[in-house]
This record gives structure tokens, sequence and C-alpha cells, in this order.
């Protein structure tokens, strides 16, 4: 790794830290190694040294992007979906924005573009791009494959970690709604799909309704 920028846990745990996002992830692929880096590059920015340990109730994460790079954002942070440490914002962009909840720093990452082309710089004899890029990813300083933006990050209450703050019952599907997601509509207390006039999903036997 000797183009890898100088960063003692970087440096120490990158291989380690991208077997274990293969693992989750199911096979390695350009967007790991993508992940690891960009997860690596925010958790130093935002001062975060043990994400899983001493450090896992200080730090909170956006995600922009749906792809592979966010299962490897997950397994180096620790953050998820299901601990209300990770929220998914369907921007479609490979960036991600890490918080310091103890010290408000907050930090977007973005993936370069550029870089997809750069990588055969790095290994011009590797024909299949994709490898290509899976390598040179590996290798790439910071500084060409990301930018940063320092940014300001409001969390509402509702979205932080804990105990559901309230839960109410729809006055229309009977079903209930947590964390204040529920819409008041002409005086009445309504889930999202009720108060929308329906949802994601279309419901085509009602004889499994209650």
């Amino acid at each position: 790794m000797k183009y890898f920028d100088e960063l003692s846990i970087a440096t120490m745990d990158f291989e380690r830290l991208l077997d274990e996002s293969v693992r989750v992830h199911g096979h390695l692929c350009p967007g790991q190694v993508l992940g690891v880096r960009m997860a690596i590059y925010g958790l130093k920015k935002i001062a975060i040294d043990d994400p899983k340990g001493k450090d896992r109730k200080k730090i909170y994460l956006f995600v922009e992007i749906d792809r592979c790079a966010t299962d490897a954002l997950q397994s180096v942070t620790g953050c998820s979906l299901g601990k209300r440490t990770m929220r998914f914002v369907d921007y479609g962009k490979m960036a991600a924005t890490f918080v310091n909840l103890e010290t408000g720093k907050a930090v977007r990452v973005v993936a370069r573009e550029e870089a997809r082309e750069k990588a055969k710089e790095y290994f011009p004899e590797i024909e299949d791009k994709y490898r290509c890029q899976l390598e040179a990813y590996r290798i790439m300083p910071d500084k060409e494959l990301f930018y940063h933006q320092d940014v300001k990050v409001e969390i509402p209450p509702e979205d932080m970690p804990g105990r559901p703050l309230r839960r109410v019952q729809c006055a229309s599907c009977g079903e209930y709604v947590q964390d204040l997601r529920e819409v008041i509509k002409d005086g009445k207390t309504l889930c999202r799909t009720c108060a929308n006039g329906g949802g994601y999903y279309r419901i085509e036997d009602i004889t499994c309704s209650k």
C-alpha cells in the first residue's frame, strides 16, 4: 500500500475491514473497496477512532445511495437502520455524511467521479475496468478518491437512537405509527399511507387484512 495515505487505523486495518465487509456484502467489488476507504476517511475527519467500541454512541451516518458501498459503510462504522444510527437519504449519489454526536462535527464525503478513469493510470495492464478499479481503489490516495465538505446537520429528536418518543394509532387503517411519523389531516391522526391516499404497496387480497 505504498500510495495509501498515512493513517494508522487505515494502514493497519484496511484489509481486515475489507474482509469483514465482503463477508457482510457477499462478494468483493470496487464498491466494497471504495466504501471501506470512504468510511475510514470519514471517521478520521470527525475524530472517531473506535466506532464499534468506545465511540459507538458518538457516531451517526447519512448515506445517499443504496449500492455496494453502503454495506461497506455499515460494516466499518457499525451504524445501521435498526440501531437508528444510519439514515438513508435517497439522492443516488456516492456520498455519505459522518456526524460526531458528541462534538457536533459533521463532514460530507463524496467519491470523485474521475477516480474511475484515473484507476487506469495505476494498473494499465488490467483490461477489465472493474478489476482495475478494485485494485486501484485499494492504493489511490484519499485526495484522488474523495473530496469532503464540512457541513451542519440538524438531527431531530425523533430520528435519534433510543426508545420511540411516541406511538399513535392511525384513525383510518388502525395501524400504529412510531417516532412522530403520523400526519394530522382534517383533524384526524393518520399514517402517511392513508394521508397520501396510498403508499408503495397495493393491497390485493383484502381477506388477509384484519
